[in-house]
């Protein structure tokens, strides 16, 4: 549990320190959302 912890920490790190503003996260977490939704339309 430990480790899967630390990893997604780690992970939200990454995300965002790319981001520079609050408007660059919502576009992240948005373009997530999309490539999520396409992927689950593909395959259906």
């Amino acid at each position: 549990m430990t480790k899967l912890f630390s990893l997604l920490l780690v992970a939200g790190v990454v995300v965002f320190a790319g981001c520079n503003t609050v408007a660059g996260a919502g576009q992240d977490i948005s373009k997530g959302g999309h490539a999520i939704t396409n992927s689950a339309d593909e395959n259906k």
